[in-house]
């Protein structure tokens, strides 16, 4: 896999208050592409941020149909990555790349 599909991967790190909560079982939420598979998000990681990954867990959340000023929208679909790291490993997904 090159280097640049690991920028393609990896979309964005999700900063929510579940996540915050999930850091501290030292694990680390991204939004993925949708077609990224677990060992590429895997290798994404582990190239882009020089850590250890254990595991990834991905949830594919349904996009979902919201009104706004009375007009329909639709919200696109998004994949989110759960990526727990080895004892000892963080990334501050604050400070970005």
């Amino acid at each position: 896999m090159s280097d640049i599909r690991n920028y393609d991967v990896i979309v964005s790190p999700v900063i929510t208050e579940k996540s915050t909560m999930a850091s501290e079982d030292n694990q680390v939420v991204f939004n993925v592409a949708r077609d990224a598979s677990k060992p590429e998000i895997k290798k994404a990681v582990e190239a882009l941020f020089g850590v250890k990954v254990t595991s990834v867990n991905t949830v594919l959340r349904k996009g979902k149909v919201k009104r706004f000023r009375g007009h329909l929208g639709r919200q696109s679909d998004v994949k989110k990555a759960f990526v727990t790291l080895a004892e000892g490993q963080s990334i501050d997904v604050t400070t970005g790349l």
